[in-house]
C-alpha cells in the first residue's frame, strides 16, 4: 500500500533521500495518483506519522486489562511500543521522520505527550496503591521515563554487544524499577509483565483506513 511503501523508503533513505518518483516506483502507483491524494512529499510524510499515531489507542487497549497492577501495565506497554518501533515499518518511519523533522517544512507531530500522559496516569495509580518509592512524583517521573525509553529505543541498534531490544529494555527496566518501586522487585515484576505480552503480537497487524488523507484523519479521530 502507498503509505507502507513510503514508510519503507523513509526508513531506508530518509526524508531528503526519498522522492515522490521513488515512492511511485516502489508502490506501483503513478505520481499523478499519489499527488491526487497528497499534494506534496511533505504531506505524504505527515500522513505516515499520523497513521502510526492512529494505532496508539489500540496498543494501549491491548495492555489495559482490568485488575492488572499499574506498574505491570506500564512495563508491558513499553514492550509493546518498543516492539512496534523495532518491527513496524510505519513506526520506524515515524521515528526517523521525527529525527529529521527540521528538513520537513511543517511541524511533525510526536507521540511523546500521549506517552507521558499515559505514564503519569499509571504512576499516579501506583502511588495510590503504595507501590511508588517515597518522593517519586508521577508527572516528573513520567517525563523522565519517556525520555529514557525513547532514547533506549532509538539507540539500541547502535550500541555494541549481542543483545537485542528486548534484552536491553529488560536491563533498562531492572535499573529504573529499583528506584521507582516502593519495595523493589524488578525481576519479578518484569516476569509478570512479560507474561501479559501477547505471544503473537504482530505490530504490523492493524485495522486501518488507508491511503487517503480522510481515511488517516478518521483513524486518528477514533
Amino acid at each position: 500500500m502507498l503509505l507502507e511503501s513510503a514508510a519503507h523508503l523513509f526508513v531506508e533513505r530518509g526524508y531528503a533521500g526519498t522522492s515522490v518518483n521513488d515512492i511511485s516506483d516502489h508502490s506501483g502507483k503513478t505520481s499523478g495518483a499519489i499527488y491526487f491524494h497528497y499534494s506534496s512529499k511533505e504531506n505524504l510524510a505527515l500522513a505516515v506519522v499520523r497513521e502510526q499515531f492512529a494505532t496508539w489507542p489500540q496498543l494501549v487497549a491491548t495492555y489495559a486489562a482490568p485488575g492488572v497492577p499499574p506498574l505491570e501495565k506500564l512495563v508491558a506497554l513499553s514492550f509493546g511500543v518498543a516492539q512496534s518501533l523495532s518491527e513496524d515499518v510505519l513506526a520506524r518511519a515515524g521515528a526517523r521522520l521525527w529525527a529529521e523533522r527540521r528538513a520537513i517544512e511543517a511541524p511533525v507531530p510526536t507521540p511523546f505527550g500521549a506517552w507521558a500522559l499515559a505514564a503519569t496516569r499509571l504512576l499516579a495509580q501506583a502511588r495510590t496503591r503504595g507501590e511508588l518509592a517515597e518522593g517519586v512524583a508521577p508527572s516528573a517521573a513520567a517525563v523522565a521515563l519517556v525520555c529514557g525509553f525513547y532514547g533506549h529505543c532509538t539507540l539500541t541498534d547502535e550500541m555494541p554487544g549481542r543483545w537485542g531490544w528486548r534484552e536491553r529494555l529488560e536491563q533498562w527496566w531492572q535499573l529504573v524499577l529499583t528506584s521507582l518501586q516502593a519495595n523493589p522487585e524488578p525481576a519479578a515484576l518484569l516476569a509478570r509483565a512479560r507474561a501479559r505480552i501477547p505471544a503473537q503480537a504482530d505490530a504490523r497487524s492493524r485495522s486501518r483506513a488507508r491511503d487517503t488523507p480522510s481515511g488517516t484523519a478518521a483513524a486518528v479521530a477514533t
